[in-house]
């Protein structure tokens, strides 16, 4: 995968937009971080992901997931592109982005033909 690769998937939710972060593209929802490219150009800076989850996705496919000791207090993963499923990117995205939107976003994104409900 790469960057545009991940804007093709999350403009396609409600309320994202394009932005910059740090300098490097990323994706907002109201104004707040979805994900960002990180300066590397290959790797992507995921919120939403706890310590202890962290851990598994690195002990489980290092050659996807790992991070930085900038990222050690955070609640963040990085992910190198070039080694990522895209079913692997929206599912963390996604997630993400539910903590995000607003109400009416998630619900409209529910209804989206071939969506169904998402948990």
């Amino acid at each position: 995968m790469t960057f545009d690769d991940v804007r093709i998937v999350a403009l396609k939710w409600p309320e994202v937009t394009d932005g910059t972060s740090y300098g490097t593209p990323a994706l907002k929802v109201h104004g707040k971080l979805l994900t960002r490219l990180k300066e590397d150009g290959e790797s992507l800076v995921v919120l939403g992901v706890d310590a202890d989850e962290r851990a598994m996705l690195i002990e489980t496919q290092p050659t996807v997931f790992y991070f930085t000791d900038h990222y050690r207090d955070w609640p963040i993963v990085l992910l190198r592109l070039p080694k990522a499923r895209r079913q692997t990117v929206e599912g963390l995205l996604l997630r993400h982005w539910r903590t995000l939107a607003s109400k009416k976003a998630i619900k409209a994104l529910e209804t989206m033909p071939g969506r169904g409900p998402q948990k």
